[in-house]
C-alpha cells in the first residue's frame, strides 16, 4: 500500500513537473516574430497582402457569376420588341461583366454585324482584364514569401556558425540547437505564406476561367440570336 502511495505521489510529481516545463516553453506567436528575426515582417506584410487578395477576388467572382439564359432571354424578348433603349437600361441595372459586354454589342446595332462583333470582343477583353486584377500579386507571392524565408535562414546559420567561431567551438549543444531552431522560423514562416498564396492562386485562376469561357459562350449566343431570323408574322 506504501510502495503504490509512493508511486502514485512520484508520477504525479513527474506530472506536474512535465506540465510546468512545458508550460515554460510555450511561444506565443509574437515571440515567434521576434525570434524569427527581421525578415519575418515582409513574411507577414505578404501574409495580409496576400489575404487580401484572396478576399477580394473571391468576392469579386462571386458577384460577377450570371444566369446566363435567364439574362440572353430578357434581353431577346425586349429587342424583339424594339425596345433598344429598354435593353440598354436593363443591362446597366444589371451591372455584371456579361451585361457590360452584352451592352457594347447593343448600343452597335444598326451596323454590320462585324462592328458589333468587335465592340464585343473588345468589352469582353476589358472584363477579363479587371477578373484577372491582382493576381499576380498572389504568384508573385507565391514566389517570394520562401525565398525570404530562406534568405533569413541562410544568415541565421551564418551567424550560428561565426558564433561556433568566436567561441572555438567550445559552444552549447543546447544553445547551438536554439540558434539553428531560430534560423529555421523564417523558412517555415515563408514556406506557409507562399502554400497559401500558390493554392489559392489556383483556385481563383480556375474560377476565372470559368467564369471566362461562360461570357465567351454568352457572347456568342448573343451574336446568334442577332443573326437568327424574326419569326415570320402569321396572316
Amino acid at each position: 500500500m506504501n510502495i503504490a502511495l509512493f508511486l502514485l505521489q512520484d508520477s504525479t510529481a513527474v506530472a506536474d513537473s512535465l506540465a510546468l516545463s512545458l508550460q515554460e516553453d510555450q511561444i506565443s506567436f509574437f515571440d515567434l516574430m521576434v525570434e524569427g528575426g527581421i525578415l519575418m515582417i515582409p513574411i507577414l506584410v505578404l501574409f495580409l497582402i496576400s489575404i487580401y487578395v484572396i478576399v477580394e477576388r473571391w468576392s469579386a467572382l462571386s458577384r460577377s457569376h450570371t444566369d446566363t439564359s435567364r439574362f440572353l432571354g430578357s434581353i431577346e424578348g425586349m429587342l424583339k420588341s424594339g425596345k433598344q433603349a429598354d435593353a440598354v437600361a436593363y443591362c446597366d441595372d444589371f451591372d455584371k461583366p456579361l451585361a457590360r459586354i452584352i451592352k457594347a454589342g447593343i448600343k452597335r446595332l444598326g451596323r454590320p454585324i462585324r462592328d458589333i462583333e468587335d465592340a464585343i470582343d473588345n468589352a469582353g477583353k476589358k472584363e477579363i482584364f479587371f477578373l484577372e486584377k491582382k493576381m499576380n500579386w498572389l504568384a508573385t507571392i507565391a514566389g517570394v514569401a520562401p525565398l525570404i524565408g530562406f534568405t533569413g535562414t541562410v544568415t541565421g546559420m551564418i551567424e550560428a556558425f561565426m558564433d561556433i567561431q568566436s567561441l572555438q567551438g567550445n559552444v552549447n549543444p543546447s544553445a547551438l540547437a536554439g540558434g539553428i531552431w531560430e534560423a529555421l522560423i523564417t523558412t517555415a514562416a515563408g514556406l506557409i505564406v507562399g502554400l497559401i498564396a500558390f493554392g489559392f492562386y489556383n483556385f481563383l485562376l480556375g474560377k476565372i476561367n470559368r467564369t471566362i469561357f461562360e461570357l465567351e459562350n454568352a457572347s456568342a449566343d448573343f451574336i446568334d440570336l442577332l443573326q437568327s431570323p424574326a419569326p415570320k408574322k402569321q396572316a
